[in-house]
C-alpha cells in the first residue's frame, strides 16, 4: 500500500474507535448505529465480510467463529460485516440462526466498512490495530487458501492467512501479507 493510500485509510479509519459525532459505521441487527468497533485497549479488530446468499462465505463461518472464540479472550474484536443491500436485519438474523453465529454483526448499509477495508468480495477479511483513537489496517485478503478459484476447493486449507495475521499482531511480529487473492462473491456496489 502506498503512502497516499495509507494516509487515506488512516484518515477514514479515524472515526472507527469511538463516536465523536461522526456518521455511524453501520447498523446493528436491532437498528441501532454502530459507532465503535472496539473498546479502548483492544489489540485488534477483525472484519469478516460476508453475505447471506454467498455459499463460499457461509462455508467460512465455522472458521471465523473458531477465530473469534480463540482470540476474543485476548481482546480481539471480530465482526461479521454484511455489506450487500439485500441483507436486511431480518435476513441476517435468519442467516445467523441457521449457522449459529455468535460474533458481532453489522449491516454495512452505506458500505463505510467496505471502503475502509477496500473489500471487494465475500468472504474477505481485514485486520485493524488501534493507534490512539484511530485504527490502522494491517491485513486485508483471504481467510486461507481453501479456495483456489471459483469451483476449485481444497479438502482443507494449507495456509491460514487471517489466523497468521492475527497471531502476528498479538505477538508484535511483522504482519504477513495474504499469499493469494480472496475467492468468493462480488460485493454489490451501491450507486451514489
Amino acid at each position: 500500500m502506498g503512502m497516499t493510500s495509507l494516509a487515506i485509510v488512516t484518515l477514514l479509519i479515524g472515526l472507527s474507535m469511538g463516536g465523536g459525532g461522526t456518521e455511524p459505521l453501520g447498523i446493528d441487527l436491532n437498528g441501532h448505529p454502530v459507532e465503535e468497533l472496539a473498546p479502548a485497549g483492544s489489540p485488534a479488530v477483525v472484519l469478516f465480510f460476508t453475505a447471506s446468499d454467498c455459499p463460499i462465505s457461509s462455508r467460512y463461518i465455522p472458521e471465523i467463529q473458531r477465530l473469534a472464540q480463540e482470540f476474543g479472550p485476548r481482546g480481539v474484536r471480530v465482526w461479521f460485516v454484511y455489506p450487500n443491500p439485500g441483507d436486511t436485519a431480518q435476513i441476517v438474523r435468519a442467516h445467523q440462526n441457521q449457522y449459529a453465529i455468535t460474533a458481532n454483526a453489522v449491516l454495512d448499509n452505506k458500505q463505510t466498512l467496505v471502503k475502509m477495508a477496500h473489500a471487494s468480495v465475500t468472504p474477505e477479511a481485514a485486520v485493524f490495530v488501534p493507534e490512539g483513537t484511530r485504527l490502522r489496517e494491517v491485513y486485508r485478503g483471504r481467510i486461507d487458501d481453501r479456495y483456489i478459484a471459483l469451483g476449485q476447493e481444497r479438502p482443507q486449507a494449507t495456509h491460514h492467512d487471517l489466523e497468521n495475521a492475527i497471531r502476528a499482531v498479538l505477538t508484535n511480529q511483522p504482519i504477513p501479507p495474504a499469499v493469494g487473492a480472496p475467492v468468493g462473491c462480488s460485493i454489490v456496489t451501491l450507486h451514489p
